[in-house]
């Protein structure tokens, strides 16, 4: 015991208080905390005091200011458990012991380095929130007993109290904080547009993503007039649902915009916002709030969910109906041969060429390689050459910028970009022209191209598939096809037959599509008859697997007491006819003929036809004409069969 010291003695309220103003008056936080606890300290004159704040979920108390022996202490943290502390938080009330501290606390391992030697008396005192939530508290110890005196509690409230309202302004000051913070996350972090301005229509504030939609850096937009990210309709539409938004009481200051406004980015380029605006005050100073999206954004990708969409479901319908109801029918010789080279390309990289008359069947054959082999799960891609536009099928292969050309309003992937990873199918890949081919035969050689209005170059991995009808040696020849471009398409070349070399097939083709069409149109009818499939072997189907399917379409639909009309639907009896040709002898069902025989027979009705045309075969009276099919077809069974017209 200081026997200098006289504890306890003479304690007025109103000393504390001045010590409390005195000391604490120019101070915050921490420093506050410093003062507070030394003031309290000279004021009861005590050996010791401190101020902790509560960790509840941890169940300790950390330091905040300490004083023993006139002397600062380091912040410390120590578990409540043991302590007299622990009474003060968990009852939420003063604790007051005189004397022998320790031997009713044993304290906390925590404390083993505090300064404790001589500690008699404590007197603790909660930080008790508005909401009964326990922020900290204040305590004293002594070396000599603390007195049960209502002076020296009075006072010890007196600065509990002090700093019980520090305490509350750090608590409401720190929550502040946060949620400003979570806020401007949220503000910055927003997919939306945003746009803060005040009652002059200057901009105070700006998102990341306004910046990005808008394309000006937030400091050259800050505290300039709105109507720079607006085109003039939409700036003084604007106006007038501000001024509507002023006389909407509290609580209902937004409205929804569903014309959207017509904004403008820092090129001057207009575009179509959807928007909300919204209004508040601070103080006496009116702000609004515009949130804005892009419609163009959406629209386009609405635009494009639809047309995946609609592909999807195409190509679902298209290959259900190629694969599922016909699929590759047929099991004759030179059927067969076809399956096995498809077998031994397919699981290959290579660049493969399909040849064969229209209506052969080639972009199935393109599917089968495609599906069997490791690009499966990836595009398959097809192009029709012939029916895209000459003047849009690079940008349909390659893709193009926005403003390439007249019409150019979006930048557009091209079907080799779609194809990336998968299969493209060229189909009448000879009706390209010259030019085209030339760029063609780069994206083979080095798997790159560039977009139409573009520098920049594409990388691409796909598997090209060709096709065509025509004899491309003949158009190198005549200089319509590149010579580099056939070599490096005709890696792996499959040959299809023509349907009249595939006599067999005809009747089961034939049985698919009738059973298809049938059903389709809700008809039920006989199988076909051997008078039926010797009717349908005889003619020389020049148009081959598609004009089958077209004429058992035909004969479904004018089918009579459950049978074909193939008397109706055979186009051979009509246009022989007409063409005063002889279609050989209808047979009675008893006989079938041979491929040989209807090769045999195909080859006099073409002579026949081009006596009649005087040897021409293209032209509106050409032997092709007579016949029913393209002049292309006509040449290249003409060489099939080695018929020299050239001295005609």
């Amino acid at each position: 015991m200081d026997k200098n010291r006289v504890p306890f003695r003479g304690v007025q309220e109103n000393e504390a208080i001045r010590a409390i103003l005195e000391g604490t008056s120019t101070e915050t936080g921490r420093g506050f905390f410093g003062s507070l606890v030394e003031n309290l300290s000279k004021v009861l004159n005590t050996h010791g005091a401190w101020v902790t704040e509560y960790l509840e979920e941890e169940g300790r108390l950390r330091s905040i200011a300490c004083v023993i022996g006139g002397q600062r202490l380091k912040d410390f943290d120590y578990s409540v458990a043991g302590t007299a502390c622990e009474v003060v938080v968990r009852e939420k009330r003063l604790v007051h012991v005189r004397e022998k501290l320790f031997s009713k606390y044993k304290g906390n391992p925590d404390l083993k380095d505090f300064p404790s030697e001589g500690i008699v008396s404590y007197l603790g005192y909660p930080f008790v929130d508005v909401d009964g939530k326990i922020l900290g508290h204040i305590s004293v110890i002594d070396r000599d007993p603390i007195p049960e005196d209502m002076q020296v509690f009075n006072v010890f409230r007196i600065f509990a109290n002090r700093g019980t309202a520090e305490m509350q302004r750090l608590r409401a000051e720190k929550e502040i904080l946060e949620r400003e913070e979570k806020l401007r996350r949220l503000f910055d972090s927003a997919m939306d547009a945003i746009v803060e301005f005040d009652k002059d229509f200057k901009v105070t504030r700006i998102n990341p993503a306004a910046s990005r939609l808008f394309g000006y850096e937030s400091s050259r937009v800050l505290g300039r007039l709105f109507g720079l990210l607006l085109n003039k309709e939409s700036s003084v539409k604007l106006v007038r649902l501000s001024e509507f938004l002023d006389a909407k009481p509290e609580g209902e200051k937004f409205i929804w915009i569903p014309e959207g406004l017509r904004a403008l980015n820092e090129k001057g380029e207009e575009f179509p916002a959807e928007a909300t605006l919204s209004g508040f005050e601070i103080g006496n100073a009116r702000f609004y709030t515009l949130i804005l999206r892009n419609v163009n954004d959406r629209l386009l990708a609405d635009k494009k969910i639809r047309s995946l969409t609609l592909e999807s479901e195409y190509l679902k319908e298209e290959l259900k109906s190629l694969t599922e109801s016909e699929g590759i029918i047929g099991d004759s010789e030179p059927l067969r041969r076809v399956l096995q080279d498809v077998k031994r390309v397919a699981g290959t990289e290579a660049t493969v060429l399909i040849l064969g008359e229209t209506g052969t069947g080639k972009e199935l054959i393109a599917r089968s390689i495609h599906s069997s082999s490791r690009r499966s799960e990836k595009p398959f891609v097809k192009v029709n050459c012939p029916a895209i536009p000459a003047n849009l099928i690079e940008s349909e292969l390659f893709g193009h910028e926005r403003g390439a050309f007249t019409g150019a309003t979006n930048k557009r992937e091209g079907r080799f970009s779609v194809a990336d990873g998968g299969t493209i199918f060229l189909d009448e890949i000879g009706e390209l022209s010259i030019d085209l081919q030339s760029k063609l035969l780069r994206v083979l050689q080095e798997g790159e191209f560039e977009p139409v209005g573009s520098s920049r170059t594409v990388k691409v991995n796909v598997r090209v598939i060709a096709a065509t009808n025509r004899d491309l040696l003949k158009e190198i020849d005549e200089g319509r096809f590149r010579e580099d471009l056939y070599y490096r398409l005709n890696v792996f070349q499959i040959e299809l037959p023509p349907l009249r070399e595939r006599a067999g097939d005809i009747g089961k083709l034939a049985s698919a599509f009738m059973d298809k069409y049938a059903k389709r149109n809700g008809i039920a009818l006989s199988p076909l008859s051997e008078s039926d499939l010797a009717r349908l072997k005889s003619y020389p189907w020049p148009g081959n697997i598609r004009e089958l399917q077209n004429v058992i379409e035909r004969a479904v639909i004018t089918s009579t007491d459950g049978r074909l009309d193939l008397e109706r639907a055979l186009p051979a009896s009509r246009n022989n006819i007409a063409a005063g040709l002889d279609p050989g002898p209808v047979d009675d069902g008893t006989q079938v003929l041979s491929d040989k025989e209807l090769r045999e027979l195909e080859r006099k009705n073409i002579m026949r036809a081009l006596e009649k045309a005087d040897w021409k075969v293209a032209g509106k009276n050409g032997a092709a004409a007579i016949l029913g099919i393209p002049a292309s077809t006509l040449n290249s069974k003409i060489k099939s069969f080695g018929i020299d017209i050239s001295s005609k």
